[in-house]
């Protein structure tokens, strides 16, 4: 069998499907928004790209996103520490739920943040006797972003602190370190590319979170109104030159994004 599989004939035919796989699905889409937000010419493009309403929808989303990759980076670096250094009843399955929001459709996330945090329910009624507004306010898109993200952080740190030599940290110990000494000289540095990488990826979902932010948000031009929401309004009124254009700046950064992730995975490798 392993002779077969190492034959030329096999391994082109390989090669020829995962390259065919990766041009239909991803390539050609990829290719298709950038060259259709030019369709038009490049003077309409630079008009949608600079659209007020267009421009702060981008700019809110990735303040937004950046928050809740701050926040992810945070509660995913303790709950890793959690997971790898402590043994307590119910461990597995709080390991196993982690990845529950790659499996939940977005707008099942959506859902359950307006019903839990809505105006009717007791949250919203508690909020809302203080004067706190979350529901349809950038409060509910950044826990809507937080949790499509969740376990990003989580996954890239778990298996670098598992990697970690105890002897490194009983070594300094030994030398006198105090145990915040020893996380944050030895087990942070060892944590750091996880922490990097899994909170840019978690940057760059949000950008594009649409399913569970537009059951919260209030999509208010300039407070609530988020790129994704913008690019599927702009198809609904037919404008899908400058649906495709506000995509092309989301697609852009996700990009640099990525490369960043790659080089910073690689650098920790090297390391």
């Amino acid at each position: 069998m392993n002779t077969l599989l190492r034959h030329k004939g096999w391994t082109w035919g390989f090669r020829s499907t995962l390259l065919l796989y990766f041009m239909l699905l991803v390539i050609l889409p990829l290719l298709g928004v950038y060259y259709h937000s030019l369709s038009e010419g490049w003077n309409l493009f630079v008009d949608s790209i600079t659209d007020p309403i267009a421009w702060k929808a981008v700019l809110l989303t990735v303040r937004l996103a950046l928050t809740a990759a701050v926040v992810n980076i945070l509660i995913g670096t303790m709950i890793s520490w959690v997971l790898v250094r402590c043994r307590f009843p119910g461990r597995s399955l709080l390991n196993s739920l982690v990845d529950l929001p790659f499996a939940l459709p977005t707008a099942v996330g959506g859902l359950m943040i307006l019903l839990l945090l809505g105006p009717v329910s007791w949250v919203g009624k508690a909020a809302g006797a203080l004067g706190l507004e979350i529901v349809f306010h950038p409060p509910a898109i950044i826990i809507a972003m937080v949790f499509v993200t969740f376990p990003f952080v989580i996954r890239a740190v778990q298996p670098l602190l598992e990697e970690i030599d105890p002897s490194e940290e009983e070594a300094a110990r030994t030398l006198g370190a105090s145990g915040v000494k020893v996380f944050f000289q030895v087990v942070l540095p060892s944590m750091m590319p996880g922490i990097l990488s899994g909170g840019m990826l978690a940057f760059s979902r949000a950008l594009a979170e649409f399913g569970a932010v537009v059951l919260v948000a209030g999509n208010i031009p300039g407070r609530t109104l988020v790129a994704s929401v913008y690019i599927y309004g702009e198809v609904e009124s037919d404008n899908t030159a400058g649906a495709a254009a506000v995509s092309v700046l989301l697609l852009t950064l996700s990009f640099v994004i990525l490369w960043v992730v790659n080089w910073v995975q690689t650098r920790g490798k090297s390391i």
